[in-house]
């Protein structure tokens, strides 16, 4: 019987859920320390009433494998949102079985319901299958532009500056 692989919105009770899995992506990303978010964190930031983030989880025969949190931002060229893709992780037994494919394209089905001129991620660059799972789906690197960030002391001096 082949798998059936299901996608829906998380919900606060996935909270715990989440959290597992974000930090096993970390792991997998070799910034296990760098979690600090708590179940109670993510229950706030993705399911209270001003947040403008959501999450999906992804099961194969009813048991969850993994998730994708995403939210809307804006491009000024194209005069339309897009859909920005911060995490998807699938559990490593379960890779190769089409779940990430399918969260994929779930999101890009959201994206185009909202008219978003595009669906946009960033991959860590060590990362070779994600690499290569992300071109097999026509994704293309965005060589040309160079992340930034301000956190911590940076951003609070910045704010108070």
């Amino acid at each position: 019987m082949p798998a059936v692989i299901d996608i829906r919105p998380a919900k606060a009770e996935d909270a715990a859920l989440l959290i597992r899995f974000i930090t096993e992506l970390a792991i997998y990303e070799k910034a296990e320390n760098e979690v600090v978010a708590t179940e109670l964190d993510i229950k706030n930031s993705i399911f209270g009433d001003d947040s403008t983030t959501s999450a999906l989880i992804c099961s194969i025969n009813n048991e969850a494998v993994g998730f994708a949190v995403y939210f809307f931002n804006y491009s000024t060229w194209l005069g339309q949102h897009g859909l920005y893709l911060e995490d998807l992780y699938v559990s490593p037994q379960h890779r190769g079985s089409g779940a990430g494919k399918a969260l994929l394209k779930h999101l890009a089905k959201i994206a185009l319901s909202r008219n978003c001129g595009r669906l946009e991620w960033s991959v860590i660059d060590w990362n070779e299958p994600a690499i290569k799972f992300y071109q097999s789906l026509g994704a293309k690197p965005q060589d040309e532009w160079v992340a930034y960030r301000l956190t911590d002391k940076a951003l609070v001096d910045l704010a108070s500056s």
